[in-house]
Order: C-alpha cells, then sequence, then structure tokens
C-alpha cells in the first residue's frame, strides 16, 4: 500500500477528517520550506501539498501568488523543488507529499524523466490542473474498470470532471475557415495571440463575458473592433439592463463598435481563411480574424454512452453522485438539485467547491452541495465582481459612490439574490456575505451612498 492509500485508509477507519496544508516551495527560501514541511508534520499534518511557483496572478488569490512571485525571485525552477522534497525525505520517510503545479513545467521536463525523478525524490503525488489525462474511450459500470488505449483501471469511485467545450459556428457559415477562434483554455490563447497587432480588424461574435473580454484586449492593443450580438442587448442572458449600459458605455468609449439585435449571417474567406463577415442587417465587412463567444455546452458523450443519467448536463444528486452511486461528477459539466429545480453553474470557483464537497463524500462525510456563487471579469481598467444567482429579479437598486465605483443590486419578491460590482469591492464584499447568509439588504440603505453598507452586517 503506498504512503498516501495508507493515510487516507487511516483517517476513513477513524472517521477523521485529514490535514493536508498547502506550501509554496520556495517561500521564503528554499532551505526554510524543508524546515516548515518538518514542523507542519510535528504539528499533526496527515499530508503535504507542495505548491511550484507559478506566475498566474489568478491562480489562487494574492496571498498565495505574491508567495509565488517571493519563490520565483528566489530562483525556483521545478527541478529545485524535486531537490526540496527529497531534502524533506531524508528525515521523513512516512508524511506522504504530493506537488502542485501546471503542466508547461512539466511538459519542458519531459514526461517520462519527471516521473523517474518525482519517484526518486519521493513525491507520492501530482496534482496538474490543466493537464488532460489519458483520454477515456469507455466505462464499463459493470465491471467498474475504465478503458482506455487497449488497457483497463478499476475504480472504487470514479469522478467526471469533464468540463465544458466553446459553442463553434456551424462549417455552412464559415466556421471551419481559419483565423476562427474560440477562447477556453490557453492553448487557445497561445493561438489567438499572433493576431493581436495594432490595426488588425477582428470580428467578436456574441456579447456575453468572454467576447466583451477579448473586445477589451483587442482595443487595449490598438485593434479595430467590431462586436455583434444577435440579442437586443450585451449580457442580456446575465445581466440586468443596468450592467449591460454600464458596459456598453465603457466599450464604445474605448472605440468598440458594438451591434446589438444583428446577427452573423455567414463568414467569408479566401485560400481557407477567414477574409470578412456579412451580417443579418446586410453589412458586409472585411476582417482579419474572427473570435466567437457564444457559449458553452457540457461534455457528457463518456457519462451518456455508460448509460447515465443526462439533462442539462450528467445529472447529479445534491451530494455529487450521478444515477449509479459509485460514480460522481462536479464542474461544468454536471447539473445539480437548486430549490426545487435543476442547476448548472458555469464558473472556476463553482467547479473547486462542488469537487471538493465531492472528494469530502467518497470519504463518507454525506455533505449536501449549496452553490455560494461568485464571479469576476476585467475590462479595461474595471474589475466586475458578482455575488449570487439572478435569475427571476424582479427590481434593481443602483449604488453609486463615486465616479469609478457602482453596483446593481438585483432583488426578487424584496430579497436580495445577487449583485453586480464594478470597482466596488466593499459593495462586493457586504452583499456576498449577505446572501450567503440567507438575509436580506434594505433597499433604502443600498440607495444612499453617504450609509455606510457595513450597518448591514449588524442586522
Amino acid at each position: 500500500m503506498s504512503r498516501l492509500a495508507g493515510v487516507f485508509a487511516d483517517l476513513k477507519s477513524n472517521g477523521r477528517k485529514g490535514v493536508i496544508p498547502y506550501v509554496v516551495a520556495g517561500d521564503p527560501t528554499p532551505e526554510g520550506t524543508v524546515d516548515l514541511l518538518h514542523q507542519l508534520v510535528a504539528a499533526g499534518a496527515d499530508v503535504l501539498e507542495v505548491g511550484v511557483p507559478f506566475s498566474d496572478p489568478m491562480s489562487e488569490g494574492p496571498v498565495i501568488q505574491k508567495g509565488h512571485e517571493r519563490a520565483l525571485g528566489n530562483g525556483m525552477t521545478l527541478r529545485k523543488v524535486l531537490e526540496i522534497v527529497a531534502a524533506f525525505r531524508r528525515d521523513d520517510q512516512t508524511t506522504p507529499v504530493v506537488m502542485m503545479g501546471y503542466a508547461n513545467p512539466i511538459e519542458r521536463f519531459g514526461y517520462d524523466a519527471f516521473a523517474s525523478a518525482c519517484a526518486e525524490a519521493g513525491v507520492d503525488g501530482l496534482i496538474t490542473v490543466d493537464l488532460p489525462p489519458e483520454e477515456v474511450d469507455q466505462i464499463d459500470r459493470a465491471k467498474k474498470q475504465v478503458l482506455f488505449d487497449g488497457e483497463s483501471l478499476e475504480y472504487d469511485d470514479l469522478v467526471l470532471a469533464l468540463g465544458s467545450q466553446p459553442r463553434r459556428l456551424p462549417e455552412k457559415i464559415g466556421g471551419s475557415l481559419g483565423k476562427v477562434f474560440t477562447v477556453r483554455d490557453l492553448t487557445d490563447v497561445d493561438a489567438l495571440a499572433p493576431e493581436f497587432t495594432r490595426d488588425k480588424r477582428v470580428l467578436i461574435i456574441g456579447g456575453g463575458y468572454i467576447g466583451l473580454e477579448a473586445a477589451a484586449v483587442a482595443a487595449q492593443r490598438g485593434l479595430k473592433v467590431t462586436l455583434v450580438e444577435m440579442a437586443d442587448r450585451i449580457l442580456q442572458r446575465v445581466a440586468a439592463p443596468q450592467t449591460s449600459d454600464y458596459f456598453r458605455h465603457l466599450h464604445t468609449t474605448h472605440g468598440v463598435e458594438i451591434k446589438e439585435g444583428v446577427s452573423l449571417a455567414r463568414l467569408t474567406g479566401h485560400e481557407g481563411t477567414v477574409t470578412g463577415a456579412e451580417l443579418s442587417d446586410g453589412t458586409l465587412i472585411e476582417i482579419d480574424f474572427a473570435i466567437v463567444g457564444v457559449g458553452i455546452f457540457p461534455v457528457t458523450d463518456i457519462a451518456s454512452d455508460a448509460g447515465l443519467s443526462i439533462s442539462d448536463g450528467i445529472t447529479v444528486n445534491a451530494f455529487g453522485q450521478t444515477s449509479d452511486p459509485s460514480i460522481w461528477a462536479a464542474g461544468d459539466c454536471c447539473a445539480f438539485p437548486y430549490r426545487g429545480g435543476e442547476l448548472r453553474l458555469e464558473s472556476v470557483p463553482h467547479a473547486i467547491d462542488q469537487a471538493e464537497l465531492v472528494a469530502q463524500n467518497i470519504m463518507g462525510a454525506s455533505l449536501s452541495y449549496v452553490p455560494k456563487p461568485w464571479f469576476w471579469s476585467d475590462q479595461y481598467d474595471v474589475k466586475l465582481q458578482i455575488t449570487g444567482l439572478n435569475t427571476g429579479f424582479d427590481n434593481v437598486i443602483t449604488r453609486s459612490t463615486n465616479e469609478t465605483s457602482i453596483s446593481f443590486w438585483y432583488y426578487k419578491a424584496g430579497h436580495l439574490i445577487a449583485v453586480d460590482a464594478m470597482n466596488d469591492p466593499r459593495a462586493y464584499m457586504v452583499a456576498k456575505r449577505l446572501i450567503e447568509a440567507g438575509k436580506t439588504a434594505d433597499q433604502a440603505v443600498v440607495a444612499d451612498p453617504n450609509i455606510d453598507l457595513k450597518g448591514l452586517l449588524k442586522t
């Protein structure tokens, strides 16, 4: 039995939760990290998670990111992280160590070489958040096996974290032309990067947050940006008219041409590459490339093929179990019970929260998932923070405390259900705490910029 398996078996048999602290390797110093790991074990840690530093400002929030920056400043590399684990192993042969990081350094290291180096250093597990596993061909529920590349792997519990895929344009209207992009992961961004040069002409199809974020980056790089949205207004599916108006004004003042109530008729091209577009109002425009942001769809094929229940995603119960109690699902790919109906959320925080709950339930926790939705979007110098779900709202209260900060508070039957806050972190944090506690906010207080919102938390 491996060190990890032994620890988890012991935790389960004793009905105890595990303590798994996270440490950024090399922060504050490599030597200090080794000492810290030993101190954590002495303090009761069951498993150690050692983070490989990487420069992603949205990775784990500002506190951990600062640790990454300090470690990188100390010259930390993947090889040096392995040296830290090896140094720890010289005095501790029993505590499991799991490394966490992104795939790019591992790819540069070489998979086989990295696996050998991990084994030599004494690494017990690896978390790579952006590395696809072997593509599974089939789930054999009767034998409790997954099949891939002619091999099989048995499971006691199986977790489906399949995510989602961006919707693409049909081939008949030019969706297969070259330089027609979607944005979902780092590979997509890398493919797009060479196109973002000054004075190039880009058509963005879709006025949701993906489309607007792409428009903001393009406009800031000096591109000529046209955005088309077939609905009557941008953000119509996810936000109130007030929020749509705010972001329409923001983008048009930065030179973006927004066409609402207008759809794409077809893309045109030359020698297989997009060169233009015809819109539903008859407008013809010349473009150098196009970005499609018209939503995503949950990946459910392998679950459907296995006979699992599918609705707007893989159907799960409150615990995260599918119609087969040995198979679980989390994130964008699944729909879960919510207020008498069913809900599928598309957000990073939700995917993390639900995955953590599924892991706890596999260990016997029997916890029901209660979503605490929050989202964000960065456009130009505006940070939008959203808390709650605005479905069914019947009233919106506007709060503006200065020229750069504004928030829109959504109510349903007099109860606060969501807030959109632009450059207003105080409003966002107060609203988030209220909504998660099931409390509301007096509308007159919200509307008065002279009243401190913190008072709402005392009622």
